[in-house]
């Protein structure tokens, strides 16, 4: 129908415009707290304390994304971290900013662990079939493409007009998909009504079913889970804390370099995207433990990178190289695992099962970021046995995936 693709392209719209503003927000907040502080530990606290409420919260959103009102949520959702931010943006520069930001990043939180299965339940409520496939392609190409131009703008931003010109433009971004989202045309929640067992009650229920269905009768959904999930614990405190760290404050070089970073990150991930979808006939469930092993493998030439010789932009090089394909990687294996969740998943579940997915690898991420924090601060000249550790265990990890995908492999072509 005309209406579907109108709304879906305005979601669409909204989506890409939102997530531009906060492509622009984490990096100028990550840069602003590493000049600050010049603490790896205490970076990694802050991004590891704004994920707290996410983690907690994932769960009670992809219930509401189930039963909800998808079109009044989304906006109100996006009014208020418009509102915040702009907020923000007028009480920073006048003592005690980290506190603010801190205390921002935290509702922004809030608001995220809500809006994130919100707009995922949507697609389903608009598009079927091959064309929700395709949706999803969509969906990811814009997040990609708004994760490349948003370091890249928020870099050149911050470091020519400083912190707060980037608050109000990411505040303006998020008020704008809330304008859009008032035009958006969405069905009914297709789920049953809460009727008389209250709001708790059905909450309660809910997630008691999803629980049951992770852990009791489909225990490979939990197995998958927790293998995501440490992979998180790896690659984003890598990616999270290594890598500012290693750019601005072991190699001293500026906040434009990491834009440029973080900008290749996003295009490697729209070329994950792409490999993604031409190896979908020819990566099966049972070899899905390759992509593991090559993000095993790319750390090493980062730590031999800081054995050798090669100077700051040496060793900046061996960095953008190894963080691009490790960015494919990881993005091929996040499309086929999603993929292997979302056909075991019951439709009435989908909901809420992605939304564990959200808080099962949220909550490895700041663990990892700790980590690595830690790490970098403790042993600061040790950067190649960070690395080489890092490696070995994600070919580890690896390893076991192989009996894993083997397993779910067998049981698929057992109920085709």
């Amino acid at each position: 129908m005309r209406w579907k693709t109108k709304t879906f392209s305005l979601l669409l719209t909204g989506q890409g415009i939102s997530l531009l503003g906060n492509s622009m927000l984490d990096l100028a907040l990550s840069m602003y707290v590493l000049e600050v502080t010049g603490s790896a530990a205490l970076f990694a606290a802050f991004l590891a304390a704004a994920m707290v409420p996410t983690i907690l919260l994932a769960p009670l959103g992809g219930v509401l994304a189930d039963r909800g009102n998808p079109k009044a949520m989304m906006v109100g959702l996006d009014l208020a971290s418009g509102t915040l931010t702009l907020l923000a943006t007028l009480l920073v520069g006048h003592g005690h900013d980290l506190p603010v930001l801190c205390a921002t990043l935290i509702l922004l939180s809030i608001l995220g662990a809500f809006e994130t299965p919100v707009a995922q339940a949507c697609l389903p409520l608009l598009l079927q079939g091959e064309s929700l496939v395709r949706g999803n392609a969509a969906v990811n190409q814009v997040s990609a493409v708004s994760s490349l131009a948003g370091p890249f703008l928020g870099s050149l931003a911050y470091s020519s007009l400083g912190l707060q010109p980037v608050l109000a433009v990411s505040g303006v971004c998020f008020l704008l998909t809330a304008l859009l989202e008032c035009f958006l045309q969405l069905p009914a929640s297709p789920h049953p009504p809460t009727g008389n067992a209250g709001i708790w009650a059905t909450i309660k229920v809910d997630l008691q079913g999803c629980i049951h269905l992770i852990c009791r009768e489909q225990p490979m959904l939990l197995r998958l889970l927790l293998l995501i999930s440490v992979l998180a614990f790896f690659v984003q405190g890598i990616a999270l804390v290594g890598l500012p760290f290693l750019v601005r404050t072991v190699l001293g070089l500026s906040a434009t370099h990491y834009g440029i970073l973080e900008s290749i990150l996003a295009f490697a991930s729209i070329v994950g995207s792409i490999l993604a979808g031409l190896l979908t006939n020819r990566l099966s469930t049972e070899r899905l433990f390759l992509p593991l092993l090559l993000l095993g493998a790319v750390l090493f030439p980062v730590g031999f990178a800081f054995l050798l010789p090669l100077g700051a932009s040496g060793r900046y090089g061996v960095l953008l190289a190894a963080s691009a394909i490790l960015q494919i990687a990881a993005t091929v294996f996040s499309v086929f695992a999603l993929s292997l969740l979302q056909g075991m998943t019951p439709t009435a579940m989908l909901g809420k099962v992605m939304a564990f997915t959200v808080s099962f690898s949220l909550c490895a991420q700041p663990l990892g970021q700790i980590l690595y924090g830690a790490l970098f601060d403790t042993f600061p000249f040790q950067t190649a046995g960070i690395f080489f550790g890092s490696g070995l265990c994600i070919l580890l990890l690896g390893g076991y995936s192989k009996g894993v995908f083997l397993q779910l492999s067998k049981a698929r072509n057992k109920n085709p």
